[in-house]
């Protein structure tokens, strides 16, 4: 008899405690998942802002050599550059502060604005267009608009996952318990911050 009320008492105690602690280990398992994916997600962001970062100084030195180039352009896209240095966001964690992520936002594109305004300006030399290093440049930019594009669709997909996991039942419950909070978006670019077009007629004849 002895055993028989042991045997279901640890039966009771595997429904009401084990069980729900495997539950929880599961739930608590699949955030850190979730979150690490969030965070895997805003480094590749930061990696393809960091990659077209890297390719202005050589853009800018090589459009200066154009016989009066505006100077102008070539200090609005340093000094949106140098804009950009000054917003300081973790490079492996994911950000919480929707704020700090829509500052960050607003610099990059008033990055994209004057990067976009000086290629557009850069087409009226001549010189510029037969310059292969300034072709090269171009082409890598484009790529990195289109990688920074990719990234941040990349980004929001995980941020979704992430947010709607801590939100529902029974995921709210240890969300809570272990400090999962929300991560924000990138927004919707409004027209300052437009994916530049770097794409040229050079059929055309120059102004």
């Amino acid at each position: 008899m002895k055993k028989v009320v042991i045997l279901g008492v640890l039966a009771v105690l595997f429904v009401l405690v084990v069980i729900p602690l495997l539950i929880g280990v599961g739930i608590y398992n699949g955030l850190v998942n979730k979150q690490q994916a969030t965070d895997s997600a805003w480094a590749q962001v930061q990696n393809v802002y960091q990659r077209r970062a890297d390719l202005i100084p050589n853009l800018v030195q090589t459009v200066a050599g154009a016989a009066n180039f505006e100077k102008s352009t070539l200090e609005d896209i340093t000094n949106a550059r140098a804009s950009v240095g000054k917003v300081t966001l973790d490079a492996n964690n994911a950000p919480t502060d929707a704020a700090k992520l829509q500052e960050f936002q607003r610099a990059q594109g008033q990055l994209s604005t004057a990067l976009s305004r000086l290629l557009v300006v850069s087409e009226r030399y001549p010189d510029l267009k037969a310059n292969n290093n300034f072709l090269t440049l171009q082409a890598q930019l484009e790529g990195s608009e289109n990688r920074i594009a990719v990234e941040r669709d990349n980004f929001n997909v995980a941020v979704q996952s992430y947010d709607a996991a801590i939100k529902r039942f029974p995921g709210v419950l240890i969300a809570g318990t272990f400090g999962f909070t929300d991560k924000p978006y990138f927004t919707a670019a409004p027209i300052a911050q437009t994916v530049p077009s770097v794409q040229f007629d050079f059929n055309s004849t120059a102004k």
